[in-house]
């Protein structure tokens, strides 16, 4: 086969560290998790002239997309100025906020030529870059050189031509989502045969609590949910936790209806928990997560109507979410920025109906003023002008939370002013947005990270109580 000419060659032969592989990094990496640069610890990295050129084409417009590569573009820029006589030798990675990256940056230099099969278009660049790989296991054929891209079909086509490929695993907190924290434990059957020596128990405010010690009070997360269900149920939250000893409290019983949320019971143990944790004013970040019909935002709007018409801890309902379309986008929408957002909040109207159930004496007028004291203080935002915003005494409600990146994530989460609870939720079985996985949603970060926050609450709601129809549909479709 004749050989073809690319525009590539990289990294010269010398000071190669022969126990360090070589990734080549596709576009899409960069355009994805700029910090990618700093992210493969003793092993080096290079970049075709094609990533290069791709990244100048993304770089225009105010899309996460296009932020992402002016921020890789402004990491090469620094990364260069610092040793441009080094580049046919490899810029060392080594920032002060990455200790771990010991590696080194190259950058396509020169030109090489080398064999790809005849019906691959030169022109195009995932051909190019597949190019500066066979480049470089022929100038360095001892060396592991791997390609890196969130591309599938650029994996397959490597894999095709004898290439290793593989996908950018760094952004994921878990690899396999059902070793996410639940946030609700079942305790063993001898559980008290082994924890109760030394027990010490008491009551306070019309609660129980459980000081104990035994082995598996090393396992309880502060926060956590524990139950047995057996002659006698107990449900209950660890306050406090070491490795000996633990802190446990009863909850309240938000099935019963003396103490119904704005005339909403819990149809089950997980919503139970959930109830406790949106209701505790000690708690000020709440994640949920469950499939569709567990009762998430019917929950969290209760008890936020709760504590914002009748209590008064809060001053007003703020929602936002992320406006990704699951088919083809409707285009632009006329009005303000809530109008804009009504399209998105099908499921905010939804339970409002449900909420909206005045007495049948009210009549026709109180039905009214009721759903207009009631919308005087929800409030519907779109993601896209929080930043630099500050929330003081809002409930703030994060719907299809699993659609945001980490760095969304931290964007809205750090709103939070004095007095505000930040309640998220989604599905993680439901992401619509290009890129993201189970793995490295913005929803699946905050959950693993907030674990154990003596401020933070997580219930994964296991049991979907809208329908007969819509549970089997969930799980025969």
């Amino acid at each position: 086969m004749p050989p073809r000419k690319s525009s590539e060659k990289t990294v010269s032969k010398s000071n190669k560290k022969s126990n360090s592989k070589l990734f080549v990094l596709d576009t899409n990496v960069l355009l994805h998790d700029p910090t990618s640069l700093f992210r493969f610890e003793e092993n080096d990295i290079c970049l075709p002239m094609l990533v290069l050129e791709e990244l100048d084409n993304k770089k225009k417009g105010m899309t996460e997309v296009a932020r992402n590569a002016r921020q890789a573009s402004r990491f090469l820029d620094e990364i260069v100025s610092d040793a441009p006589h080094q580049i046919e030798a490899g810029i060392p990675l080594n920032p002060e906020a990455y200790k771990n990256c010991t590696g080194r940056l190259f950058l396509q230099t020169s030109f090489l030529k080398h064999d790809l099969p005849a019906n691959l278009d030169l022109g195009k660049a995932d051909n190019g870059i597949l190019g500066v790989m066979i480049g470089l296991i022929k100038d360095q054929p001892k060396r592991p050189v791997i390609l890196v891209s969130k591309d599938i079909n650029m994996r397959i086509k490597a894999r095709a031509l004898g290439l290793e490929a593989q996908d950018y695993f760094n952004d994921k907190v878990l690899e396999d989502s059902d070793l996410l924290y639940t946030g609700v434990l079942q305790l063993p059957d001898d559980f008290w045969e082994r924890h109760d020596k030394d027990m010490k128990s008491w009551q306070k405010d019309g609660f129980t609590f459980y000081q104990i010690q035994g082995p598996l009070c090393a396992a309880f997360f502060v926060n956590q949910f524990v139950y047995k269900e057996n002659d006698t149920p107990f449900y209950a939250v660890v306050l406090e936790q070491n490795e000996q000893t633990a802190l446990l409290r009863t909850l309240t019983d938000y099935t019963h209806t003396k103490h119904n949320i704005w005339g909403i019971t819990a149809r089950n143990r997980e919503q139970n928990f959930v109830l406790n944790l949106l209701m505790d004013p000690e708690i000020d970040f709440v994640t949920l997560l469950g499939q569709a019909g567990t009762g998430k935002t019917l929950l969290t709007l209760a008890a936020g109507l709760m504590q914002v018409l009748e209590t008064k801890l809060y001053s007003e309902i703020i929602i936002t979410r992320v406006t990704v379309p699951v088919g083809e986008d409707i285009g632009f929408l006329p009005g303000t920025e809530e109008e804009k957002m009504t399209p998105w909040m099908g499921a905010l109207e939804d339970n409002m109906d449900v909420l909206n159930k005045p007495e049948a004496e009210a009549g026709e007028w109180g039905k009214a003023a009721t759903r207009d004291l009631i919308r005087s203080r929800v409030k519907v935002k779109s993601l896209n002008f929080m930043r630099g915003r500050t929330f003081l005494n809002k409930y703030l409600i994060i719907d299809e939370a699993q659609n945001l990146t980490p760095k969304q994530m931290k964007t809205l989460v750090t709103r939070a002013g004095p007095g505000t609870k930040v309640v998220c939720m989604g599905n993680i079985a439901q992401i619509d947005t290009p890129y993201l996985t189970e793995g490295s949603s913005g929803l699946t970060y905050v959950v693993d990270r907030f674990k154990g926050w003596e401020h933070g609450g997580h219930v994964t709601l296991m049991r979907g109580e809208r329908s007969r129809l819509a549970d089997h549909a969930g799980e025969v479709l």
